[in-house]
């Protein structure tokens, strides 16, 4: 840390970019507050990031083997639950060194699937060829429905599939099967694909792998993005016809028109994930990100949702996919930040509510 003029200490700009934007998302996502607060007490610069987090997972991953070796299957599961967002927010924004930034992701990866098997040993890992790279997903469903619908959850810019072990409780509570992918530049799918504006793609080649399947109702399948993942939702629903309706939480309607107002994180990593050379370039693939001429086409019922304090994408962004959308409903929090993360009660529950609504059998219209 750097001291002031005034003797007060002054965090690395990166690491209090990342705290101001993102502390709630961590909590939200399963992030002991405990943990946050004594992992970031430990953390002076940002190039201390990965490995202070990656020590956070590795601690819980310890209490996970001590369960098992116990018998306690219940609180090895949860152990491994928090030792999976650990690897995951040690790597989300930090792309100092893509050797360990993927070593990190990997572990997060194997502690998700150990969690699974503890609390969800139903869990599948579904993967799908694309472009000579993969599309990986999980995909779970709920108890009590043979033939559930299917909600398809699609990460942002920085977010996994990792990320949304808490996020698929309010699909599965409700009924809903959940199909948590990485897509182009995202996850496990991000080594060898970049990030790319037509997302359908990879939400299509995720669909084609479940086809056929007699335990999931695949006429009723619903989509939710958040962020980035606001604008590949509707993009994709919009040409994939599977999808009866979408949620956009905090998507952008044109992510380089916001370009130079993104922390300087967002934009490290979009570089990073999008395969540009040089920060014109990937502002150049950034505009690619637009919905201007796509929005309009979307014939389904769409939501879209967000916070008025969102300070990564400005709320209007999101207005304007609702307003442009032919069937779009807007729902603005004034309370809410980005992904409405400090509200997620209110957020979660109503993205979870309205597409069990839409996705009521003698709703969908086949």
């Amino acid at each position: 840390m750097s001291q002031t003029t005034d003797g007060v200490v002054a965090r690395d700009a990166r690491v209090q970019a990342a705290v101001d934007h993102w502390a709630a998302r961590f909590i939200q996502a399963g992030v002991e507050y405990g943990d946050f607060i004594a992992t970031m007490q430990r953390i002076d610069t940002w190039d201390q990031w990965l490995d202070e987090w990656c020590a956070n997972g590795d601690m819980h991953a310890g209490l996970a083997r001590e369960a098992e070796e116990a018998g306690r299957v219940r609180t090895a599961g949860e152990a491994w639950t928090r030792a999976a967002v650990g690897y995951h927010f040690a790597k989300f924004v930090w792309v100092l060194d893509r050797a360990k930034s993927r070593a990190a992701a990997d572990r997060a990866v194997d502690a998700l699937r150990r969690a699974h098997s503890h609390l969800d040993p139903t869990a599948e890992r579904i993967e799908a060829p694309l472009d000579g790279g993969r599309v990986v997903a999980n995909l779970r469903r709920p108890t009590g429905s043979d033939q559930p619908p299917l909600v398809v959850l699609i990460p942002g810019l920085d977010s996994t599939k990792e990320e949304f072990f808490k996020l698929e409780a309010f699909f599965l509570d409700r009924g809903m099967a959940t199909l948590s992918m990485d897509g182009p530049g995202q996850g496990e799918c991000g080594y060898d694909l970049p990030i790319r504006p037509d997302y359908e793609v990879g939400l299509s080649a995720a669909l084609d792998a479940v086809a056929g399947r007699d335990d999931l109702d695949l006429e009723r399948v619903g989509a939710a993005g958040v962020s980035v993942g606001g604008y590949h939702a509707p993009r994709a629903a919009t040409f994939e016809s599977r999808v009866k309706a979408v949620v956009g939480l905090s998507g952008p309607f044109s992510f380089g028109e916001i370009w130079k107002q993104l922390p300087q994180l967002s934009r490290e990593t979009f570089i990073e994930k999008s395969g540009a050379e040089s920060e014109d370039e990937a502002r150049a693939k950034a505009l690619e990100l637009d919905l201007d001429g796509v929005v309009e086409q979307l014939d389904k019922p769409a939501l879209f949702v967000t916070g008025r304090l969102d300070r990564l994408i400005p709320w209007e962004q999101t207005a304007r996919q609702a307003e442009r959308a032919p069937q779009g409903t807007f729902v603005l929090w004034d309370e809410g930040n980005h992904g409405c993360s400090n509200i997620p009660y209110k957020a979660r529950s109503l993205m979870a509510d309205w597409l069990a609504e839409q996705l009521a059998r003698e709703k969908v219209v086949r």
